[in-house]
């Protein structure tokens, strides 16, 4: 039994595919297929029950890829703590963000960090803050960049705060408001809205604000993308509330207007609460020499 057979194993066990996984481990089907068969034989067990339409793990193979999930990660971490005694940072940073981010140039620090560590590959996923912060907390992801309304943080990890902006009001060119420098809450009672999906952080500031503000809303358009909300504002269907750069960056024709009580948001940068790995800490050295300009 070896490492790269547990690698395979895991592979499968994630896409439910022989060629799938032979495609992502970068090997022909038959050889990945003759690496689990060898090691089943050596483990005396059945991993996978096979039909011409599915693979699922067995018993066994639930059993086997706990274990090899925790001796692939600490291998890695072998790996990366040699590298680390020798100063080195080597790895994968896996990188989680909202596709609101607004407080730093995702792409630029992303480059910056690489320049300092060529060696570590970085992999970036966009979700909401909840999914995120989940992800963190479990180890599936190293760290994450999350926008929290105020009077709230992630729990069961470890954040510094990033930057604090209050939303403004997205309104289409052709709105009845468009004009206006200011508005208050109550200035849009009647009004049709697009915000994030109901439940998740990015729509709770909006609908705690309103609801503190004794206004009703209707959310006729929900969705996960920034952009997508922005293009209902724009197309002259809904207006919403962002944080002021995601609607600076906008491509769509809107108007952005202070809302003198609207919601604050809040950015954090969230890792691992216990033990973050290397690449982490790496990635968070930068992000700190971002913050002070250096």
């Amino acid at each position: 039994m070896d490492l790269q057979q547990m690698r395979y194993v895991v592979e499968v066990a994630e896409t439910s595919s022989f060629t799938r996984a032979a495609e992502r481990c970068f090997v022909t089907q038959s050889a990945l297929s003759h690496q689990i068969a060898a090691l089943e034989r050596e483990i005396g067990e059945r991993l996978f029950a096979r039909t011409s339409r599915s693979v699922r793990l067995t018993e066994a193979g639930e059993a086997f890829v706990a274990q090899a999930l925790i001796a692939l990660a600490a291998a890695e971490a072998a790996r990366e703590d040699a590298a680390a005694a020798g100063g080195q940072v080597i790895g994968t940073l896996r990188l989680g963000v909202i596709p609101t981010v607004a407080a730093i140039d995702v792409p630029s620090l992303i480059a910056r960090f690489r320049a300092q560590h060529p060696s570590v590959r970085v992999e970036l996923t966009v979700g909401n803050s909840d999914a995120l912060t989940a992800s963190v907390r479990n180890g599936e992801l190293d760290v994450a960049l999350l926008g929290l309304r105020e009077d709230s943080s992630a729990t069961g990890v470890s954040q510094r705060m990033l930057a604090r902006e209050q939303l403004v009001a997205a309104v289409p060119r052709a709105h009845r408001l468009a004009e206006r420098r200011r508005l208050e809450l109550s200035d849009l009672a009647g009004e049709v809205f697009a915000d994030f999906p109901a439940g998740t952080s990015g729509r709770a500031q909006s609908d705690i604000a309103f609801g503190h503000a004794g206004v009703g809303r209707d959310v006729a358009f929900e969705a996960e993308s920034a952009e997508l909300i922005l293009g209902l504002v724009g197309a002259g269907l809904a207006v919403t509330l962002l944080a002021p750069g995601v609607v600076a960056r906008s491509q769509a024709d809107v108007v952005s207007i202070a809302v003198v009580d609207g919601p604050y948001r809040v950015e954090y940068a969230a890792w691992h609460e216990r033990s973050p790995r290397n690449v982490a800490k790496a990635f968070l050295n930068e992000l700190d020499g971002v913050l002070a300009g250096t």
